[in-house]
């Protein structure tokens, strides 16, 4: 039985890579699923650190822990806001803004360990929809918190090792 990078084992698509890309394609053809596409993007690098940007690691993630703070309809704002900023009659700048409490990337990056990958996402007759798009939402959903949960696993323990012992 294959394994993908981040640990998980291959569904009858292959590996998360081949999920992912198929969620991608199937995003173009669905505006109401594409509303996930930034939380889709955002989980996928992170569970897949050589699969994308290492400089954006950071970014994406507290775009993550925004997402599940405030939800999808914040997310969407926000994104659309950085657009607007960000377009060529604008001035760039690197704003952290509501990003800025959220915690950094742990300076780890996980070996696996996630209890929801893409390569879990059911597919069938060609789409990822077949029980709606809340279902579909729903399983997105799950595997962003999981993300979360082993990344902030691992600063749990960074943070451990970084404190002094303690005296009694």
């Amino acid at each position: 039985m294959s394994h993908c990078d981040c640990g998980a084992t291959a569904g009858p698509l292959g590996v998360c890579a081949d999920y992912y890309h198929e969620v991608l394609s199937e995003e173009q053809r669905d505006p109401e699923m594409y509303r996930w596409h930034a939380v889709v993007v955002c989980a996928y690098l992170l569970q897949h650190p050589p699969g994308g940007p290492g400089a954006y690691l950071d970014g994406q993630y507290r775009l993550l822990q925004f997402y599940a703070d405030k939800g999808l309809d914040a997310l969407t704002r926000l994104q659309a806001h950085r657009v607007a900023r960000n377009n060529h009659r604008a001035r760039a700048t690197d704003d952290p803004g509501p990003l800025a409490p959220y915690a950094p990337l742990p300076a780890t990056r996980p070996a696996g360990g996630f209890r929801a990958t893409f390569s879990g996402l059911p597919f069938h007759d060609g789409s990822f929809l077949t029980d709606g798009h809340a279902a579909y939402g729903d399983r997105i959903d799950v595997i962003a918190r999981a993300t979360l949960e082993t990344y902030g696993s691992l600063a749990r323990r960074e943070t451990t090792k970084a404190r002094p012992p303690q005296c009694g």
